[in-house]
């Protein structure tokens, strides 16, 4: 009987270092998708206030609801859902600036809100106003395909395309910055994390911005 207590306490001991690492593996990965990123040598000394509610630049995009008929109307799109509340499992928000032959315009209002007579519903990645923060407030720390939420998530909720030569139908070179610092890679793949600050170029080049988010986003 010995030796079958000491193979049950041994699974026990086992079953509580798997738990132990399951719950260590999960608080990590809230971790990572909270940190706020440091500014890259290349972003303004003097950081931009960004406020609730204001307006960033000069507004190019029309129509109040600016979702086009290829993007969000309800369905789900790269794996995000629309639906009925904002979820707090994963609550962050990143910010988008766009700048067209030297001015900034703005990111419109709304992408990502689908209204219907029946009350409509609200993408997992959306933008309350022209400021440019992205909300990213989903049920899940990570997509259901895996891997991160991105940018490339919003835009196709947008319905707008996100190309090298093509932000949102403003054709053109275009140079992207993370945090201030140049990116090269494919821009839909660029994460939406806490505070990530996504600067998209088209045409004049223009140093990256530094933003200060508000108090307590």
């Amino acid at each position: 009987m010995r030796a079958v207590y000491i193979g049950i306490g041994v699974a026990v001991v086992v079953l509580i270092a798997v738990f132990a690492g399951l719950n260590w593996w999960q608080n990590r990965k809230v971790q990572l998708a909270m940190a706020t990123p440091t500014p890259g040598p290349n972003a303004s000394t003097k950081p931009i206030a960004l406020t609730d509610g204001q307006a960033l630049g000069e507004k190019f995009f029309k129509g109040k609801y600016p979702d086009t008929a290829q993007g969000g109307r309800g369905q789900t799109v790269d794996g995000i859902g629309c639906g009925s509340q904002e979820y707090a499992t994963l609550h962050v928000h990143s910010h988008l600036a766009i700048f067209n032959n030297g001015k900034q315009i703005q990111v419109p209002q709304y992408i990502g809100f689908a209204p219907s007579l029946a009350g409509g519903c609200l993408y997992w990645i959306h933008t309350h106003d022209t400021s440019g923060i992205i909300h990213l407030e989903a049920p899940e720390l990570s997509p259901p395909q895996g891997g991160v939420y991105t940018l490339g998530m919003l835009f196709d909720i947008w319905g707008q395309p996100l190309q090298r030569e093509d932000v949102a139908g403003i054709v053109g070179p275009v140079t992207a910055y993370v945090n201030g610092t140049k990116y090269d890679g494919d821009l839909s793949a660029i994460p939406l994390g806490a505070h990530q600050q996504i600067v998209l170029v088209i045409g004049k080049p223009v140093p990256p911005p530094n933003y200060a988010f508000p108090p307590n986003d």
